[in-house]
């Protein structure tokens, strides 16, 4: 499946950059200014020079005195101190003003990563949004530390340079600047392939990192079914693509690089030549075609280094367009919903597809009342897991409407929403920190005794407090102890008990637990969140058989809905699951 299919999260327009880039500007706009100021002086510094040099050689023409030209020389050496202490101090401020600009880079981008809906994220792939997060914002870093003041650097010196020819002798600064065309011609023909190139190359590298994350993490998939194979052809497949467009950037560097090195020795040659011929009419000095071609000579240092930064400002400012796409990603919605009414949840007429997919719900009507335990069952592709993310406002549904306490479920800003309804799944996530951290999540102002009865009321506590520093051992990383599924499938449901939602939502959230232990905890949560509503999609019919009613989902549709006595008695779909899983009493 390629990027575009699978919704790749959007990338800002040229605009769009420029107008991020003006912001970052004006949030430290005085450093900037400053930094402008220290390399306009640095590049007046480095003007006196090649001029000197010009007196030097018109003066010992006309016979000068040593302590002439010695003083020349002295000026020349302080200036040189000079420009080269302002262009450190330049670049100081200049890297310092690219390292708190980077960090407002990141902070937003981890504002907006976390302001993402589920539903987004998980259509774009993790990778992307990784590879958004680790080497688009390091690329954008690197510009902004490196090649942003560097360029404002040699592009002022460059400035300066150009602009010392003309005063020194309009004819010859026009020759030099025809000299440097061929510099231009291939400046344009890079610069209108760079970005899609960067950006091609950026889209490559998220989806190989896709493939590879999807990869590890469904590994035991992978194995139990002998799909090796293919994953190993999906990864080639991308690796290609992403070789192909490295390729091609690179070959977009080895033209542009190769015709400007050449083109530096045209302007030089063709002001020596063309001062020659002024001097022989006796129109301009050797001290002036002297200086104009030192000037010239000089130029190609600070304009090299203009043009290297201008590669490494489109790769730059393809990652920059990358990160900043998060800002045209559809947004969760802000926390100023009305509030639900009652815990009430009505389904009614709800339909739902994904993209390139059929039809998953097929007009769904359910009503689910405060306080109820519901068990929703059905053979695998029936739509149950569809109907959770509806409930839980993860997805909206195409037609019809999922609502609690009257407000559409999916219309709920995110922290009324964590309130309102929680789904639990099978995956589940550790963060690196301590235990307490991990619980802290779903309740910041909770204190060790109400992690420690959350911790209990899921069958965690145990072996919790066995732990080298019990609610402050570190998790994860190199020296942390690592959770195994089962402990942090009981963490996860440690953090429902802390969150304490209305309604919780259960999708295989105990399928890491063993039968036993998997009844005993749910019961647990069911004792806790006594007078909750609980909805679990049932994989195991002892969670129906304690259910208050059960719906029995069929092909996308709901078939059936009563208690676990009522349908076995009914002898439908749901009474043959639970002859075929319980066997004949």
């Amino acid at each position: 499946m390629t990027s575009a299919q699978r919704g790749q999260l959007p990338v800002a327009g040229r605009a769009d950059v420029r107008r991020a880039a003006a912001h970052l500007v004006r949030a430290d706009a005085r450093p900037f200014a400053v930094v402008l100021a220290l390399n306009a002086l640095a590049a007046l510094a480095s003007l006196a020079g090649p001029w000197l040099l010009g007196r030097i050689v018109d003066e010992v023409r006309a016979g000068a005195e040593v302590a002439v030209v010695d003083r020349m020389a002295l000026a020349i050496l302080l200036c040189s101190l000079a420009q080269l202490l302002l262009a450190r101090w330049a670049r100081y401020v200049g890297h310092r003003f690219g390292e708190r600009t980077l960090a407002r880079v990141r902070e937003r981008f981890v504002d907006r990563a976390l302001a993402l809906p589920a539903s987004v994220v998980e259509r774009a792939g993790t990778g992307d949004l990784t590879t958004r997060g680790t080497a688009d914002v390091t690329a954008v870093g690197t510009t902004l530390r490196d090649a942003g003041p560097e360029l404002l650097v040699n592009a002022v010196q460059a400035l300066f340079l150009s602009v010392a020819v003309f005063v020194l002798d309009p004819l010859l600064g026009a020759v030099g600047v025809l000299g440097l065309l061929p510099i231009w011609g291939a400046l344009r023909w890079y610069l209108r392939r760079a970005r899609a190139g960067y950006l091609a190359e950026g889209a490559a590298n998220s989806e190989v990192a896709e493939v590879l994350a999807a990869t590890v993490a469904g590994a035991r998939t992978v194995e139990a079914f002998g799909l090796a194979g293919r994953r190993i052809a999906a990864s080639r497949a991308a690796l290609e693509v992403s070789r192909r467009t490295r390729l091609h950037t690179l070959y977009l560097r080895s033209v542009f690089f190769p015709v400007v090195e050449f083109s530096y020795v045209l302007p030089v040659a063709a002001v020596l030549l063309t001062g020659g011929v002024l001097h022989s009419h006796g129109t301009a000095s050797v001290g002036t075609v002297v200086a104009c071609a030192v000037y010239l000579q000089q130029l190609a240092g600070p304009l090299d280094e203009v043009l290297v930064r201008l590669e490494q400002l489109q790769a730059g400012g393809a990652s920059f367009a990358r990160v900043e796409g998060l800002a045209r990603a559809p947004r969760a919605v802000p926390d100023g919903s009305p509030a639900p009414a009652d815990d009430r949840i009505d389904v009614k007429g709800a339909r739902y597809s994904y993209d390139r997919g059929g039809e998953v719900l097929r007009g769904v009507d359910l009503t689910v009342r405060p306080g109820e335990r519901l068990a929703v069952v059905g053979p695998s592709g029936a739509g149950k897991t569809t109907l959770s993310r509806l409930l839980a406002g993860v997805d909206a549904p195409t037609a019809g409407t999922v609502t609690v306490g009257g407000v559409p479920v999916h219309g709920l800003g995110p922290e009324r929403l964590r309130r309102q309804v929680v789904l639990v799944t099978q995956e589940h996530h550790v963060f690196l920190g301590t235990v307490r951290d991990n619980l802290l999540i779903a309740e910041p102002s909770a204190t060790d005794d109400r992690l420690w009865s959350a911790l209990a009321a899921v069958g965690a506590e145990e072996w919790v407090r066995d732990l080298p520093d019990g609610l402050g051992t570190e998790l994860g990383g190199t020296h942390g102890h690592r959770a195994d599924g089962s402990q942090a499938q009981r963490l996860a449901l440690a953090r429902v008990v802390l969150a304490d939602p209305h309604t919780l939502i259960l999708d295989e959230a105990t399928a890491l637990l063993d039968p036993t232990t998997a009844r005993h905890t749910e019961r647990a949560l069911a004792a806790v969140l006594e007078g909750r509503t609980v909805i679990a999609i049932a994989h195991r019919l002892h969670t129906a058989h304690d259910a208050d009613r059960v719906a029995v989902m069929e092909d996308g549709r709901l078939t059936e809905l009563g208690t676990h006595d009522e349908l076995v008695a009914a002898g439908g779909a749901y009474a043959a699951l639970w002859h075929s899983w319980h066997g004949p009493r």
